[in-house]
């Protein structure tokens, strides 16, 4: 499923034209992304928790030459899966 897809699965759920279903969409996103840059987590009973984890600096390697590079620290955005949906997918 892609955003188009899910977009108009929520505008047929909810009753609502497809515009009104894409703004609440992007709203969503938004307000997750900007919890997110806060440093902040949103979490979702039963659905899951949207947080941010550190990720170190580290060495890598480049497949192609076998050099070893060094790769920088940064913020990466995590999921983790709540109970419900959990135990809906299996």
């Amino acid at each position: 499923m892609n955003k188009s897809d899910l977009i108009d699965a929520m505008a047929a759920d909810a009753g609502i034209s497809k515009v009104a279903a894409k703004a609440a969409l992007e709203s969503f996103t938004g307000n997750v992304t900007s919890a997110l840059k806060g440093g902040g987590k949103v979490a979702l009973v039963g659905f899951g928790t949207f947080s941010v984890s550190n990720r170190a600096a580290r060495s890598g390697r480049n497949p192609q030459t076998g050099k070893t590079i060094q790769i920088a620290a940064k913020n990466v955005a995590k999921f983790k899966a709540g109970a419900g949906l959990s135990e809906a997918v299996n």
